[in-house]
């Protein structure tokens, strides 16, 4: 029989030969990028590849993952869906606001988005908030993954737009999407500084660290919006 260890809220380890992260199936029977569903006394999971999902890196990581089952979340640089996937069986009574500018990937997202009721897709540029601020409500946790030079300032911009002054952002920053040439530390540290000081309000770090051995140049940062 399968162990099953809470690891966060609906965030789980299952052992069933190896340990692996793993999140309660919303859509159950269907799998959505060839992840493995493992049974357990009436209860299907779904495991959770960390070297597909920041998100999943950061959990690993030790980050604390401030999602709750009634959590709504904007969630930018959607992609078709792999770890918004797993933000939705996270969140099953809440919504995942997901942002995609790429049309193709869009395409594949919405038949994702259709088999659950949770998953609100919004073809758009991040860097435009005010684009999608018909459709997107005050939410607790924004998680971003974009692959653009200016990553800190479209943090910045949903959050004040967006984020409820208790919420949290979650972001993973690419060095290589800002600078291929400059140290990736160097520029983690410039990044980081940029969240702190460069915007108004600013936001207080309250976790950084690289996401090796999963993503190579890439920081997690859970950070809140200064008071």
């Amino acid at each position: 029989m399968p162990e099953i260890r809470l690891l966060s809220e609906g965030i789980f380890e299952v052992t069933k030969d190896k340990k692996q992260l793993s999140t309660l199936n919303l859509d159950p029977g269907k799998v959505v990028y060839g992840e493995k569903l493992i049974s357990v006394e009436g209860s299907e999971y779904r495991t959770w590849d960390p070297r597909r999902s920041k998100l999943g890196a950061m959990v690993l990581k030790k980050f604390d993952i401030p999602l709750r089952k009634d959590s709504k979340v904007l969630y930018l640089g959607s992609a078709s869906g792999t770890t918004v996937s797993h933000v939705s069986d996270i969140v099953s009574e809440g919504a995942v606001y997901s942002v995609e500018f790429a049309p193709r990937s869009m395409r594949d997202f919405i038949g994702l988005a259709s088999r659950r009721k949770n998953i609100i897709p919004i073809l758009a540029d991040a860097g435009k908030p005010d684009s999608y601020a018909h459709i997107v409500e005050p939410v607790d946790v924004i998680f971003q993954d974009v692959a653009q030079p200016n990553q800190a300032e479209i943090a910045t911009r949903n959050a004040v737009r967006f984020l409820k002054k208790d919420g949290y952002l979650l972001l993973s920053i690419k060095a290589r999407s800002i600078d291929t040439a400059a140290s990736p530390k160097e520029i983690f540290k410039e990044e980081v500084k940029k969240l702190e000081q460069a915007f108004e309000p600013g936001f207080e770090i309250l976790t950084a660290r690289e996401l090796m051995p999963y993503h190579e140049d890439h920081l997690g940062v859970l950070a809140k919006l200064k008071e």
